[in-house]
Order: structure tokens, then C-alpha cells, then sequence
């Protein structure tokens, strides 16, 4: 166990379809994972509780501070023709040990927002990636794998059971 601050983001990068974006992506954001609920309340419950009912999906996001060409024409909604975005990120331990975050995603981009032009300022370019797949590992071990059929969680399905139940 270590005693000093671990595993504190010092930069990230991110790459679009292969294309490296390193000294042109501006800010990123992995997708949350969210647990789905419904609440509930039952004959003879005193209260309501909240029940499982799987994971919510959120799409990636990024931001570019450019007009940038190759990422513009990568918005696609053609059916069969899936693109790959990957977050990296330098974990890094007050003791000096560094860790290779990463969060790679098969998908599309889905929107592109070229923000507002103003002469003398930057503008800034917002996008948004919907993940069919979603892998997240630091330093090698994978955290989170998840896609449409399955979420795995510290290399445990969350949906095994169930899954075997409905003879999957």
C-alpha cells in the first residue's frame, strides 16, 4: 500500500481512427460508468429502494481548438463502417512510478460542434464519440469492458447470470 499520492493524471492524448491528436486535443472526457436503476415500492415496503436494471451509456467527448480537417470528416453515420477512438493518459505516483492509463472505444463520431468564430479569440471545437465497445486499463490490467451483451468489471461480468439464465 503506498503512502504518498498514486496514479494522478500529469497529461493525456488522445488518437481518432489511428490518428494521433497529441498538441491538438484540449480537454477529453472518458464516458461515466452508471449504474441504471428503478425505484420501487412493493406491498408491505415501508420505503422505495432503488433496483439495479443494468448500466446507463454516455458517449465521449473532446474538445479541439482547431478546425481540423481529418477530425471534421470522421463524423460518419454509414452502418458497417465503425472508427476507434483512444484516451491515454501518464498516471503518475508522488514516488515517481508511471502508469499508461487507456480507454479505447469502437464506434462513430456523432456530432461535431464548431463552436462560435470570433476574430482575435480561439475558437474551440467540440465533439462526441457513441461507443459500441468500451475497454478502460491502467498500467495493462483491464478495469471496465463493456459493449452491448456484457460488462465486465475488475474481470467480473455483471451480467453472467443472467445472461446464462436467458440461455446466452
Amino acid at each position: 500500500m503506498k503512502t504518498t499520492p498514486a496514479y494522478i493524471l500529469r497529461n493525456c492524448t488522445l488518437w481518432l481512427n489511428g490518428d494521433a491528436k497529441a498538441g491538438q486535443s484540449s480537454e477529453m472526457t472518458i464516458p461515466p460508468m452508471k449504474v441504471k436503476t428503478d425505484k420501487m415500492r412493493n406491498g408491505g415496503m415501508a420505503m422505495e429502494r432503488e433496483v439495479p436494471q443494468g448500466f446507463e451509456r454516455e458517449n465521449a467527448k473532446f474538445k479541439m481548438p482547431s478546425f481540423e480537417p481529418h477530425t471534421i470528416s470522421a463524423i460518419n453515420s454509414m452502418p458497417g463502417t465503425d472508427g476507434t477512438l483512444m484516451i491515454t493518459g501518464a498516471l503518475v505516483d508522488e514516488d515517481g512510478t508511471v502508469n499508461n492509463a487507456t480507454a479505447y472505444m469502437r464506434g462513430f463520431l456523432k456530432e461535431a460542434d464548431f463552436g462560435t468564430w470570433k476574430p482575435g479569440d480561439t475558437s474551440e471545437s467540440d465533439y462526441m464519440f457513441a461507443w459500441e465497445y468500451m475497454k478502460i486499463e491502467v498500467g495493462g490490467n483491464v478495469l471496465i469492458e463493456a459493449d452491448d451483451f456484457d460488462v465486465n468489471i475488475g474481470g467480473v461480468s455483471q451480467t453472467g447470470d443472467i445472461r446464462s439464465a436467458l440461455l446466452l
